[in-house]
């Protein structure tokens, strides 16, 4: 089936589900702030889906007590699947493959990380592992560990066919954690936090996971970043409706003293991905742009739209390119010292 004979049997789907507009995606606001009560929310963005471009307007509350950042009104589980719909699994399944597939030097870095702290873990779950790139990647560094994946995507059966992950978990973690108990030496979190509805809970599975003496890593897009003021709605991590929760680290390292744990390391130059500026240009020129055929749009773009977009597109490489150039070369080796890091990284040994 091609892709356009694909798109045009979804779309009747997409119109129903849009047929009563989009508040029905959302759970009322919030007055209070979900990480630690406060009342004393102010607005940090507001913006659309720069993505997939589906319909929808989605905001992000600071809590001014705290720092932490939240979607608000946040999605509920009908707006979830809803925007998750065709992104990771479906239309984008093989865009998304093609490009989580091609980071195996960033996958090898995290876990790298893990080295110092405990060079030969045995046994490693991967929560929000996708298609499972990263535990092929980190085999390499850790030959004698067995990686474990757990998602609740089918994107960790496919892993586990592809013999990515020798074992593959598929549900929610707080769910299965149970069942996981003190299995597990490394339990491990590579920007999946943000996207939990109740990071808390996720946390506290963590910790019934990992064994005593065993270490959870955590990698998250830090909301303290520059970029994330200085971009604004064009700064990629916010990734919205996906990212739900974004956590300051010093709150993350507290939450997780109190959980039981200790935190060994806390790194942000290692754990920034370059690709800022690039990524900011590219959100514009896209967003400016008449848009690409998809099944939530009523309609397919017309020939003189096509021909619109390719124009505005290929005028934008040379941005595009001047972007990459900074993001790798200019700003990369100076990320943590100009306070631009995208992410920060914490390993943390379970007392």
């Amino acid at each position: 089936m091609s892709k356009q004979t694909e798109i045009e049997a979804l779309r009747s789907a997409y119109r129903r589900d849009l047929a009563e507009g989009t508040d029905r995606f959302f759970e009322p606001p919030r007055t209070t702030c979900p990480w630690c009560g406060s009342g004393r929310l102010t607005t940090r963005l507001r913006t659309t889906d720069l993505l997939q471009h589906k319909p929808g307007a989605f905001g992000l509350d600071r809590c001014e007590e705290c720092g932490h950042t939240f979607q608000n009104p946040r999605l509920n589980d009908t707006g979830l699947e809803f925007y998750y719909r065709d992104f990771y699994d479906g239309l984008g399944e093989q865009k998304m493959s093609g490009t989580f597939g091609g980071r195996t030097k960033m996958y090898q870095g995290r876990a790298q990380a893990m080295v110092p702290h405990d060079p030969t873990p045995k046994n490693w779950l991967d929560v929000g592992t996708g298609h499972g790139h990263f535990c092929e990647a980190a085999r390499e560094v850790l030959p004698g560990t067995a990686f474990d994946g757990l998602d609740f995507t089918d994107g960790v059966e496919l892993a586990a066919r592809e013999g990515r992950v020798e074992r593959a978990y598929r549900g929610a973690f707080p769910d299965l954690a149970p069942d996981l108990a003190a299995r597990y030496d490394v339990v491990s979190m590579f920007h999946y936090l943000e996207h939990s509805t109740d990071p808390d809970r996720e946390l506290r599975a963590a910790h019934e996971t990992v064994r005593p003496g065993g270490h959870l890593l955590i990698e998250v897009p830090d909301p303290e970043s520059r970029y994330a003021r200085l971009l604004g709605r064009w700064w990629l991590p916010w990734l919205q409706p996906q990212h739900l929760h974004f956590i300051p680290v010093a709150n993350l390292r507290t939450r997780l003293t109190d959980l039981g744990f200790t935190v060994v390391a806390e790194q942000h130059a290692e754990a920034h991905d370059p690709v800022d500026l690039l990524a900011a240009v590219w959100l514009a020129l896209d967003h400016a742009a008449p848009r690409e055929d998809a099944p939530w749009l009523p309609t397919p773009p017309g020939a003189l739209q096509k021909t619109l977009r390719a124009a505005l597109l290929l005028a934008g490489i040379p941005a595009l390119i001047a972007g990459t150039l900074l993001d790798r070369f200019a700003v990369r080796p100076f990320s943590h010292r100009l306070r631009v890091s995208n992410a920060y990284r914490i390993v943390a040994r379970r007392d």
